[in-house]
């Protein structure tokens, strides 16, 4: 198995995961949430935890929960700085800050392979890291994302990394991606983030090891020649082995690289968030 290692920066920082859980900072503020890809035993024990921590997830469901404050001064909202972009975070009930710090390593990528004028598009876009990663080089962005909320969140961000010009488009990805191959449209960077599943607007369900064969057809036909595709997912039934075969499929001539995504802890642990691909025409 390949490891791709995202790095801490100075506003984000994985201090100890363990436990079905990690402990994280974000700037001056400690979280602890939920994480099932921290299987393992602690370094810390949970009493220092809790000790360090500002705000506790308590799970209500597998997906929802609540808050609670361990520090009764500390603000639910609050800013954090990644390179020359600002990111405004919140305690969501998804248990979601409105950030996956591990995607540094691809807005990085995205920022060393840009250049003004390129076209980049940005599917699953959620609350816009990668669009704005982009956008500071000065390349032509259009952000997709089918919840309209994500997508004003989007804008906030854009707007407090003193940023503009960003094309926000709120519709389902898939089918956006399928109108832009008709119309022909090519991009310089293409990167999806399509979540494992799901349950759309109209009640329709996603799974994505039903969708990648889509995905992939219809990235093939969106990238122009000397341009890359950055894809993530996060299923468990999508395993770095068919990943690199559908790769192979719908990029034959193509530069692959195929991974696991891990940060490691201050501590020492290591967490895994599915399997990171890039490939380069």
């Amino acid at each position: 198995m390949n490891r791709s290692f995202a790095d801490h920066w100075k506003d984000y920082e994985l201090i100890d995961a363990g436990g079905d859980k990690k402990l994280e900072r974000w700037g001056d503020i400690i979280t602890i949430r939920p994480d099932r890809n921290a299987y393992f035993k602690a370094v810390l024990p949970y009493s220092k935890w809790l000790e360090k921590a500002h705000f506790v997830f308590e799970e209500e469901s597998h997906t929802k929960g609540k808050w609670k404050s361990l520090e009764l001064e500390a603000e639910e909202n609050w800013d954090i700085v990644f390179k020359d972009l600002k990111f405004n975070l919140k305690l969501t009930r998804f248990k979601h800050l409105g950030l996956f710090p591990e995607q540094n390593i691809n807005w990085s990528f995205v920022m060393e392979n840009l250049h003004v004028e390129d076209r980049f598009l940005n599917l699953f876009g959620y609350t816009g890291a990668a669009s704005l990663a982009a956008r500071t080089k000065g390349a032509k962005v259009i952000h997709c994302d089918s919840v309209k909320q994500v997508i004003q969140w989007g804008r906030e961000n854009m707007e407090a990394s003193s940023l503009d010009g960003i094309s926000w488009v709120l519709e389902d990805a898939l089918k956006f991606a399928g109108r832009e191959v008709k119309r022909g449209n090519k991009y310089k960077g293409v990167i999806m983030d399509p979540p494992a599943y799901g349950i759309g607007a109209k009640g329709e369900r996603w799974k994505i090891e039903n969708k990648i064969d889509d995905l992939m057809s219809m990235a093939s036909e969106l990238i122009e020649k000397g341009g890359f595709l950055i894809l993530n997912t996060y299923s468990p039934k999508l395993q770095e082995k068919e990943i690199l075969q559908l790769c192979q499929k719908y990029f034959p001539q193509s530069k692959h690289e195929v991974s696991t995504l891990c940060i490691k802890s201050t501590t020492g642990k290591v967490i895994e968030y599915g399997v990171l691909s890039r490939i380069i025409l």
